[in-house]
């Protein structure tokens, strides 16, 4: 592999794709698209865009993420989650590129009492789990130099996620009443980026030997598990300053008092263990996490 890698970003102006342009900003030449530059849901345009990046690594951040609004458009998160992946592991079989893909704690069904492995049978309960699971074996169909991260509850400093809105409601109300009985393992981007990066730049170093004794799906979560309520609580309880000095009420509710399109697990929490076996890799604990992202929100504005 070449000292200084190409590497493509999909999804760059995503929140996780900004956060994977800051932690990969020294890791080689940085190829970055957005939806404007490379339709997602177009296999030509993706086709296109990869052969003209002629990348070694591709960090593919692009995903359908409206969990409700698949239920409508699921044709629209099928292409996007589902057949996309497979031509980006298509075009990366091609040429031997790094394939990095993320998919979704949505592909569990919550039943089960303990935190799900990679060898748990996946069961979604909604389009979208069904669509990033139909991606998930897509790429393994195709095989490859490949990882496919499953990670859950993503949030950070940019974009739109739960911890954002929480702050936006936190500043104008004095109450929320926050869904209590899901379970989840809340995990930042900036977590998940570091994560990407240091596996990254060990496979490119070949410290894990070839790609048959790495390649494959992996859990990648912050420590840890909560509720929504209890994440919200945590929010509210840290961010002072962010709230202008208010300090609003999350208060515990069933999931049948805020009815959805589409239904969620009730015990989303991944295991993390097969990938800290085979990478040496831990993501710090949900709580300093959040700790980290409300520092970085506290030094420059809010994106919205």
């Amino acid at each position: 592999m070449t000292s200084n890698p190409r590497i493509l970003i999909l999804g760059a102006k995503g929140q996780l794709g900004r956060e994977l342009q800051r932690s990969f900003a020294d890791a080689g030449e940085l190829i970055t698209l957005g939806r404007d530059t490379a339709d997602m849901a177009n296999p030509a345009s993706i086709r296109a865009a990869v052969r003209a990046a002629q990348p070694d690594v591709i960090l593919n951040a692009a995903a359908y993420t409206a969990v409700d609004r698949a239920e409508s458009e699921p044709q629209l998160a099928m292409a996007v989650n589902a057949e996309a992946p497979a031509v980006l592991a298509e075009e990366a079989a091609r040429s031997s590129a790094l394939l990095v893909h993320y998919s979704t704690d949505y592909v569990f069904d919550g039943s089960k009492t303990g935190a799900w492995t990679e060898e748990d049978t996946p069961h979604p309960l909604n389009v979208y789990g069904e669509s990033k699971l139909a991606g998930e074996r897509a790429i393994q169909q195709v095989g490859g130099r490949h990882l496919i991260f499953r990670t859950s509850w993503v949030y950070g400093p940019h974009g739109s996620n739960f911890l954002l809105t929480m702050l936006r409601l936190g500043r104008e109300r004095e109450q929320l009443n926050i869904v209590d009985d899901q379970i989840g393992a809340p995990t930042s981007s900036i977590e998940i980026a570091n994560a990407t990066r240091a596996i990254v730049r060990g496979i490119l170093a070949g410290v894990y030997n070839d790609a048959e004794m790495w390649a494959g799906l992996y859990h990648m979560t912050c420590a840890g598990s909560v509720s929504w309520c209890g994440f919200a609580q945590a929010i509210f309880a840290r961010a002072g300053a962010l709230l202008g000095g208010r300090m609003p009420q999350a208060h515990p509710i069933p999931s049948s008092a805020y009815p959805t399109a589409a239904r969620r697990p009730g015990n989303s929490a991944l295991s993390n263990e097969k990938l800290n076996a085979q990478f040496g890799v831990q993501l710090a604990p949900w709580q300093a996490a959040l700790d980290e992202v409300l520092r970085q929100l506290q030094a420059e504005p809010i994106s919205r």
